[in-house]
Parts: C-alpha cells; sequence; structure tokens
C-alpha cells in the first residue's frame, strides 16, 4: 500500500492535454520572422496550415495540384482526409496564396509534385514527424515554449478565432471536418461557463 502512495502519477511533470491555439500576435510575429530570415517553404507552410486547419498528416500529403489551378494558386480548395475519409474544404487568403505561389516558382514545382518535397532522399514529402519539429522551430523562434506547442496548435488555431467571434459552432465543426458537434466542442476545449453563457445570450 505503501508502495502505491510513493509511486509518482504518470503525468507529473508532463504538460497533458490540448495544445494551445497561436494568439494573432504569434501568428504575426512568426510570420515577420520568417519573411525576415526569406523562408519561403516555411512562410508557406505556416499560412497554410493556418487557413486549412488540416492535420500534419493531409497538410503534408498536400500536392501543387490540390491548391492551384493552371499558374493560379486557388482561393478555396478541398481534400479528403487521412484519419475520417471525409471531404473538407478550406480557404486560402491572400497572404497564404501570396506565399504559395513565390514557393511553387522557388522549388520551381509541377501540379504533380508533392507541395512540400522533402529533402532527404528516402522521402517524397516532408513527414510528419519533420513538420512537428518545423512548428517547434517557429514557435521558439519568437521566445514562446516550444514544448508546449505543436502540430495540432496550427489545426486549432484558426478555428478557435473563428469561434470566439462567432460563438459559431457548427461552422467550425464543417471547417474542422468533424462528423460529430461533440468532438469539436471537445476540440476546441469549450468550457461549460461559455456553453452557459452562449445559452443565456439565446433568448426563446
Amino acid at each position: 500500500m505503501e508502495a502505491n502512495q510513493s509511486r509518482e502519477p504518470w503525468n507529473k511533470g508532463k504538460l497533458v492535454g490540448q495544445k494551445p491555439p497561436l494568439k494573432p500576435k504569434d501568428i504575426w510575429a512568426i510570420r515577420i520572422h520568417l519573411q525576415n530570415e526569406h523562408q519561403v517553404r516555411d512562410l508557406a507552410m505556416f499560412n497554410l496550415a493556418i487557413d486549412s486547419k488540416l492535420r500534419g498528416c493531409d497538410l503534408v500529403n498536400l500536392h501543387v495540384r490540390d491548391v492551384t489551378h493552371g499558374n493560379q494558386i486557388l482561393p478555396r480548395a478541398m481534400v479528403v482526409q487521412r484519419k475520417t475519409q471525409r471531404p473538407v474544404q478550406f480557404e486560402l487568403t491572400e497572404p497564404t496564396r501570396s506565399a504559395i505561389s513565390a514557393w511553387v516558382e522557388k522549388a520551381n514545382l509541377r501540379p504533380e509534385h508533392y507541395l512540400f518535397p522533402s529533402r532527404l532522399a528516402k522521402s517524397p514529402h516532408v513527414s510528419t514527424r519533420q513538420y512537428a519539429r518545423i512548428v517547434h522551430q517557429w514557435v521558439a523562434a519568437i521566445g514562446l515554449d516550444s514544448t508546449v506547442y505543436g502540430t495540432h496548435t496550427m489545426r486549432r488555431t484558426k478555428a478557435t478565432l473563428i469561434y470566439k467571434r462567432t460563438k459559431n459552432l457548427r461552422a467550425v465543426q464543417l471547417l474542422l471536418g468533424h462528423s460529430k458537434l461533440e468532438s469539436t466542442v471537445r476540440y476546441l476545449g469549450i468550457e461549460v461557463d461559455d456553453a452557459l453563457e452562449i445559452s443565456e445570450q439565446t433568448e426563446i
């Protein structure tokens, strides 16, 4: 009994739970850093990760043709999610289109190429593990604790901002490609107080 009491909990000292989204000021800080460092690929990847709200596995698997038509970067795109096999649509804002266009031109990419090819010969595109390392580099570069943030930070950032501004859960559910609204509630980490506040503001 005493041995059990002295055993430390498995999660002591570890960060568990959801990775927090970036704040708007963090997004701009990372963008400015990548621009100043002339990191063309990373700026395209960062902007697209924020806009698309895709899981890391879906982001790294994008082909150039998924976000282009001819020489134009599409304002909207759709992909089938690997995890759920459900299609999800996303928007590409003007800064994201500009960043992708600059990257495609610099890397001389063709429609059939992966949008973010790997620099390693054994991998055709950036792996999810490489992507996770890149995300850590981004947040560390602006002075944030990289252990707190991860690839899901990128997926959650814009979704969280949209929810905070609109309180429209159904819209966020569609943007994230969740089949159930409960999944979106859990994913955003909506608190009971938040839900009650919405309820109080809804007159019948």
